[in-house]
């Protein structure tokens, strides 16, 4: 194999061409091709190369040639190091083009169907300050705790006070505990060593409810001056329903263990989308972006055209979001998920806003779904909310084999769900349309939920 064109710490000009799904510049050297963080197609930059693979490099901007028309000044003081967003130097009216290319390119490259409509990706009227969570890992520097966010590829935490994609509110919470932990001594945990108490801080939001929850991780059972700590909340923070001792005492980077001690409070706080009030406990899956996340469920609804009589299957329905939020339009809902405490959940939340006409079951849906069709259910919809890995295949040829007349598949990753979409259309299935919606703004991701028809019936 012939040696890359470039070397590390090369300094080349070159031309952006495209955009990768990260949000990266695309740029090539005699045909090598770098990826270029925060360069935008059509600039020309002079950028230096900091890596070198066998069939692609990463280069870094040292200077702009000629700029973009969309480039706009990231208002983020700690943007360039942050790797929480990924495009803040796009204006908002590129970045849900670059959204909804990103999909279109993942259908015409990954499912092979170049005549699918993909519609504009639906964006924010104020696309900052959304996040109804926040999560940042605590460190250590010269005797001060400090919490943030990881800089981009690497394992080091970026101070901040104040995040632009998080709720005002979040980001005051999480300063007060920074503060609580430094009067109460609290040792602060070190990945490299193993040793040190406090791991994460985590606050919940519910936004219409104004209801916070604060979750503490450690790297151990005991929380030294629990007392002191549950004290200092309660009186500098009212908004806080409940306070949680979350415990991970594993060598890995998963944020939560999987126990929590109640210290104080409810051991869940309420939010709503539309009518519908939900229970959050800890590890309730809940979007982040609680605005959209309405405009998301109210296309769900649109493409299940339900009119009242439906029975509809929720096949990854966590604690009930969905099956409970299209209840109201559906004659009957059934809801499957893996985990049973989300099912717990489920069934808390349908009581708390008195829907009866929905059975939540815990399992896999894939060996869930058949043995409701031999119990003669048959759906007319089906929706599925998966994991960024898209759906296994045996749930596929579940809803294949159980043929509702209407699949809506909400899906977080363009290209797992082009994939699905692919074996889907291999079984008959038509894909009628996508609309791609704008739930983390600033970043390169990009929620979508796509409409499917069943195959014509002889």
């Amino acid at each position: 194999m012939s040696k890359p064109p470039v070397q590390p710490g090369e300094r080349v000009t070159i031309e952006i061409t495209g955009q990768s799904h990260s949000g990266d510049g695309i740029g090539r050297v005699d045909g090598f091709t770098l990826f270029v963080p925060q360069a935008i197609p059509g600039e020309i930059v002079e950028v230096q190369v900091v890596q070198v693979k066998k069939t692609y490099g990463k280069a870094h901007v040292k200077s702009w040639e000629k700029e973009s028309p969309a480039r706009v000044q990231p208002p983020c003081p700690i943007y360039d190091r942050c790797g929480g967003c990924q495009v803040q130097h796009l204006s908002y009216t590129a970045q849900l083009e670059m959204k909804r290319e990103q999909v279109q390119d993942q259908f015409e490259r990954i499912a092979k169907l170049s005549h699918v409509h993909i519609h504009p990706v639906k964006g924010m009227d104020n696309p900052w300050q959304y996040r109804n969570k926040a999560q940042v890992p605590v460190a250590k520097n010269k005797g001060k705790i400090v919490a943030g966010f990881y800089q981009a590829g690497t394992h080091h935490i970026i101070d901040m006070d104040q995040c632009l994609i998080q709720r005002p509110e979040n980001d005051e919470t999480v300063r007060m505990v920074k503060e609580i932990a430094q009067e109460c001594g609290l040792s602060i945990y070190n990945e490299k060593t193993h040793q040190g108490l406090l791991r994460h801080i985590i606050v919940r939001t519910g936004v219409k409810t104004n209801e916070q929850m604060v979750i503490l991780v450690t790297n151990g059972k005991e929380l030294p001056q629990q007392a002191k700590v549950v004290r200092a909340l309660q009186s500098r923070l009212p908004q806080v329903k409940s306070i949680v001792h979350n415990i991970n005492q594993q060598k890995n980077n998963v944020i939560m263990g999987r126990e929590n001690k109640l210290l104080w409070g409810e051991p869940y706080i309420q939010d709503m989308i539309g009518k519908v009030t939900f229970s959050i406990s800890p590890h309730s899956f809940y979007q982040v972006n609680p605005e959209q996340t309405e405009v998301l469920y109210e296309q769900v609804r649109q493409y299940a055209q339900l009119s009242g009589t439906e029975t509809v299957i929720d096949a990854y329905c966590g604690i009930g979001t969905i099956a409970l939020y299209l209840a109201e339009h559906a004659g009957y809902v059934y809801g499957i998920e893996s985990v049973p405490q989300a099912i717990e959940d489920a069934k808390k939340n349908a009581s708390l806003n008195g829907v009866e006409h929905v059975h939540f079951e815990a399992g896999l849906a894939e060996e869930v779904m058949p043995q409701w069709q031999q119990q003669g259910i048959t759906p007319e919809v089906v929706v599925v909310d998966p994991p960024r890995k898209g759906c296994a295949p045996e749930l596929l040829d579940a809803i294949v084999e159980m043929n509702p007349d209407r699949l809506v598949y909400v899906s977080c990753n363009p290209s797992t769900l082009a994939r699905d979409s692919r074996y889907l259309q291999e079984k008959g299935w038509l894909i009628q349309e996508v609309q791609p919606v704008d739930m983390f703004p600033q970043t390169s991701h990009v929620e979508c939920v796509a409409w499917f028809k069943a195959p014509c019936r002889k």
